[in-house]
């Protein structure tokens, strides 16, 4: 698929199966995210792949965050939880990792790396990959963040699944870009 008609007609993917990309298609996607807009070449990202029987501890984690918030939770609720995690075989936590520089404030850099995640799920829906970026209370909570390694400063800046599309994408809305683009 050319780069206009991927980047006009990308939609998410909510509902994928357990088929993850084979290394090849995923490394075209990981050097994708690299191409990112990047002030200074600071690459201030890093991004863990999670999938396997690592998916059931991301799952741990995000039960162990959700009872710290709500020690109440029923057995079932525990369970929904966890099973977010296994939304889909393959899961990219994209991480800013910010570097000490004058020119670059932390902003731009946790810009660059959100850039970097859209060439992600760009580059998947380019390869025919169902991906979904998700972000939510488990992106910024402490559990999380420990849970996975991140180090002082670091923040996750999301979740992005990946897998075989199960069932029909969403259909697009036409938009004009005349109600978003005015000439100054």
């Amino acid at each position: 698929m050319d780069a206009i008609t991927a980047l006009q007609n990308r939609v998410s993917a909510p509902r994928l199966t357990d088929k993850a990309p084979d290394e090849a298609t995923l490394d075209a996607i990981c050097r994708c995210a690299l191409r990112a807009a990047d002030h200074g070449l600071l690459r201030p990202w890093r991004f863990l792949l999670i999938r396997g029987q690592s998916r059931h501890r991301l799952g741990e984690l995000f039960i162990q965050a959700s009872l710290q918030d709500s020690p109440d939770l029923t057995a079932a609720e525990q369970e929904s939880t966890g099973n977010k995690a296994l939304r889909a075989p393959l899961i990219i936590v994209g991480i800013t990792s910010p570097k000490d520089h004058p020119k670059v404030p932390v902003l731009e850099q946790q810009q660059s790396t959100a850039a970097a995640m859209q060439n992600i799920i760009n580059a998947a829906y380019a390869l025919n990959v169902g991906a979904i970026w998700r972000t939510g209370s488990m992106a910024t909570h402490p559990v999380v963040r420990t849970g996975l390694g991140l180090a002082p400063g670091e923040e996750i800046t999301g979740f992005i699944y990946l897998g075989e599309i199960d069932g029909p994408l969403r259909p697009l809305r036409p938009e004009d870009p005349a109600q978003y683009f005015q000439e100054w």
